[in-house]
């Protein structure tokens, strides 16, 4: 098996990172916009967490205006436990450099169960004929944002 050799990448010097003063401020511009905190109008308070959450749609939102391209990858998709998990991938292209970026996110949703007495939390004889079809959609939502959140607060990272 070959391997691949590393590039030796030569660290720049103070005065180098300053005389590259409109890279640098770009890159700083976003820096700053990405933590940045969400619209308070945009911020909903979920009804039985009472936890705020910025919804999908404004995440998809900020992608699209502050990368512009963007795509989902969905990585996985299991049972582990009584749960459906999702793992995405959020690749991007950097406005600054230009360069293809991703980060990964991971969600997990409770498989509904029948409230039958004596039903376990795993006990799959009692599962909704319907939880998976709903679990997973959710479970691929909840880790498309758990990779946004990963660029910054603005994508509702609290």
């Amino acid at each position: 098996m070959a391997t691949k050799a590393l590039t030796k990448q030569t660290i720049p010097t103070l005065a180098e990172l300053y005389e590259n003063k409109e890279a640098m401020l770009k890159r700083n511009q976003l820096n700053i916009i990405l933590n940045a905190e969400p619209k308070k109008e945009w911020v909903l308070v979920h009804p039985m967490t009472k936890q705020g959450y910025l919804p999908i749609d404004r995440v998809e939102y900020l992608l699209t205006m502050i990368f512009g391209s963007w795509n989902v990858e969905v990585k996985s998709i299991q049972l582990l436990a009584n749960s459906v998990v999702a793992t995405v991938r959020v690749h991007v292209i950097n406005p600054v450099t230009g360069l293809a970026e991703f980060q990964d996110g991971v969600g997990a949703v409770p498989i509904q169960i029948d409230s039958k007495a004596g039903s376990g939390a795993i006990d799959f004889a009692h599962m909704r004929s319907n939880a998976i079809q709903l679990g997973a959609p959710a479970a691929e939502s909840y880790a498309f944002k758990d990779a946004a959140e990963k660029w910054g607060k603005i994508f509702g990272g609290f």
